[in-house]
């Protein structure tokens, strides 16, 4: 086989590795979130609350590049755990508020555990996680300008003008 030909092969596809990686390291996180009755997801959302709250789900949404769709349900098994308030915005009724419970910004001080543990479940150290992370927040940003890879400069500011 050629170089080209080779290209076809499953184990050289960046789709499958980060599809497998990420359902391992789902998979991973799971038992240790269980004590704290979370699912991931659940925890992301949870994260993005203990950086700031209250936050707007619109705002919350594009913290964690999820829609509201997504986001909803969520929410709503949030609150019945009793971790999350959901109420209208003082500023703007169209917009939810979600707030933290005394016991959604308590169980913050369980989850400090988590990163460490996960390290340790993964083999990483420290600084092997971030330049993990650092290597997907670039592939991230690269996949979301993908569609402005095939325009010459002058085409993609022009895109850029329009979407402002």
């Amino acid at each position: 086989m050629d170089t080209t030909e080779n290209d076809l092969l499953l184990e050289r596809q960046l789709c499958f590795g980060l599809s497998v990686a990420s359902r391992s390291v789902i998979a991973a996180y799971k038992p240790v979130l269980a004590e704290l009755s979370l699912t991931h997801p659940q925890y992301l959302v949870m994260l993005a609350l203990w950086e700031q709250s209250p936050r707007r789900v619109k705002d919350l949404g594009g913290a964690l590049l999820l829609e509201s769709a997504t986001l909803s349900p969520l929410l709503k098994r949030l609150e019945s755990l009793g971790y999350v308030t959901r109420t209208r915005d003082g500023v703007d009724e169209r917009a939810l508020a979600i707030n933290l419970t005394p016991a959604g910004a308590a169980l913050r001080n369980k989850a400090l555990a988590v990163p460490g543990t996960m390290m340790a479940r993964l083999g990483l150290d420290r600084e092997g996680a971030m330049a993990l992370h650092r290597s997907m927040m670039s592939l991230i940003a690269a996949a979301t300008h993908a569609d402005d890879a095939g325009q010459s400069p002058a085409d993609a500011a022009a895109a850029t003008m329009a979407d402002n």
